[in-house]
């Protein structure tokens, strides 16, 4: 299938749409005032069946009229643009690296900082399907005093099958053994992350090994387990650290053995365990993915990316994954790797949807103004949303994905505010199918905190964190000593250990940043925010 544009390739994507992309991740339905959704639509029409646009879009231009700082670090938009598309993400990593980061004394990269993957780990509890596709839910709450209210879009698909109900999966593993793996915690738990994942993998999955470091090898081949899983572990344990990082010779030889060992009617996938340090061989993600792109097509073998180690690769995992149909983790001790090899990924081997995407079209009615946050690397044209040759995400069982937005409303608005639809093609057919959900003024009239949902508190405590360690802020957003104290009466309150531990992680950055902040809140003109 042609792919006019990844999602990372700007060639199509308006300089002008703007926005701080779209925060995907979790949290749980406003109690009472959900969104409703309405069925399930197929058909094999890309551009058919158009959300209804609520007015014309602006012409393309300049990124901002005069570049000119507004007071809350933003930059002034461009004409409004209602329509905000991009496509889903349930990757985790940038939480984990800056858990990490934090926990050793330090601030995180802004740039290795994305929003929606802080909130994507947490648990979400929306409604789920009782078949294949999504539920689409939207709700929302007001930010504070001000005239900023909260949007929330959560995607959910169904629950993730029990051990046995799955198909079997084919899974290559590609191990970085270069020196830098040496360090604690890098291949130490990389291999006791494979030991706990044999263990957990059924008699009738396979297993291969490929190790890299100057040079690939591979040392195990595509093999059942059945009665094989203490030749797996020998293999495992016989790893060692050595010379240099040469990624692309690991990926290529990775999806080599995946092709010549691929089971058919399985879940075939490459996961890659590294620091994604490369130096050696060609470092480019584009171009490494690109020497193995029919494997990708012709074969649907996709990528899963675990990072490890407190020097990583960040830029380079999530690139390689997201134009490998993947995701990626990152796990930075044994509690991390459990939670990774024994809880997720066995149950979320299959895939339920390819290539999905949504559109959030705002109803210019009744908003001024949206800014979407977090997502900047996913954000698709929105004349793409329909065209499926242009790349989306992938997802699978179990998972949930949500976009969210701070929406100032006009004044006395009243009505609908969005309509929020969902597409992806089957993983087998590639039929595409569409669901959507909408939501009025007064499902997110009620206040944020205090109110009924829980999880829409966590969600919001994660965004403005992890906007606020990009050295940026959202209009009404808490400074860091309020929002540790949230967090930890929101822990309390859910005894949700997850909520816990991210109430330290604010407390640490707001110490390193040298103490409580204020809140505040931005004004921009109408429409998206850039």
């Amino acid at each position: 299938m042609e792919r006019r544009t990844g999602k990372y390739t700007k060639k199509y994507v308006r300089t002008w749409q703007g926005a701080l992309g779209v925060l995907l991740a979790g949290g749980v339905l406003l109690t009472g005032c959900s969104g409703t959704s309405t069925g399930n639509t197929s058909t094999a029409d890309r551009r058919g069946g158009a959300l209804p646009a609520p007015g014309p879009a602006a012409p393309g231009g300049a990124a901002d009229r005069d570049g000119a700082e507004k007071p809350d670090g933003l930059r002034e938009s461009a004409p409004p643009d209602y329509l905000s598309t991009f496509a889903l993400d349930v990757d985790t990593a940038s939480y984990g690296y800056a858990r990490r980061t934090l926990a050793d004394g330090g601030l995180p990269e802004p740039s290795t900082v994305r929003p929606e993957e802080f909130v994507n780990s947490f648990r979400q509890g929306y409604r789920r399907p009782d078949g294949n596709g999504f539920t689409v839910n939207v709700d929302g709450a007001r930010a504070g005093d001000g005239d900023w209210s909260l949007v929330r879009v959560g995607l959910a698909t169904r629950a993730a099958p029990a051990r046995d109900e799955r198909p079997p999966a084919a899974l290559t593993f590609v191990v970085d053994i270069s020196g830098s793996m040496a360090e604690e915690g890098r291949l130490d738990l990389v291999k006791k992350s494979l030991d706990l994942l044999t263990d957990e993998l059924r008699d009738d999955d396979s297993v291969s090994l490929v190790t890299f470091s100057d040079e690939a090898q591979t040392l195990l081949p595509m093999t059942r387990l059945r009665d094989h899983r203490g030749r797996i572990r020998d293999r495992v344990d016989a790893m060692e650290p050595t010379d240099s990082t040469n990624v692309e010779a690991g990926v290529r030889r990775g999806y080599e053995e995946a092709v010549d060992g691929h089971v058919k009617g399985a879940n075939n996938r490459v996961v890659l365990l590294s620091d994604a340090l490369a130096n050696t061989g060609e470092t480019d993600a584009d171009a490494i993915l690109e020497r193995i792109g029919s494997a990708r097509r012709d074969h649907g073998i996709t990528l899963f990316g675990v990072g490890v180690g407190s020097d990583y690769g960040d830029a380079l995992m999530e690139r390689l994954t997201d134009k490998g149909d993947g995701h990626t983790t990152y796990i930075a001790d044994e509690e991390q790797a459990r939670k990774v090899f024994v809880d997720q990924l066995p149950a979320h081997l299959e895939l339920t949807a390819r290539d999905a995407k949504a559109q959030v079209a705002f109803d210019r009615k009744t908003v001024e103004q949206f800014r979407l946050v977090g997502y900047e690397d996913r954000k698709v044209a929105d004349e793409d949303f329909r065209d499926d040759r242009v790349d989306g995400g992938e997802v699978g069982p179990g998972h949930t994905v949500t976009a969210l937005y701070a929406v100032r409303l006009r004044p006395g608005a009243s009505g609908h505010v969005a309509t929020a639809t969902v597409r992806w093609l089957d993983p087998r057919t590639r039929a595409p199918h569409e669901q959507r959900g909408t939501v009025g003024t007064d499902a997110i009239d009620g206040p944020l905190w205090g109110g009924g949902s829980k999880r829409l508190q966590v969600t919001a405590v994660a965004a403005y964190f992890a906007v606020a360690l990009r050295g940026e802020r959202l209009p009404d957003a808490p400074g860091l000593g309020e929002l540790a104290s949230r967090a930890r009466k929101l822990a309390s309150a859910t005894e949700d250990d997850s909520v816990r531990k991210l109430a330290t992680m604010i407390g640490q950055a707001d110490r390193l940043k040298g103490g409580s902040e204020d809140g505040g809140s931005g004004e921009a003109p109408e429409g998206e925010l850039d």
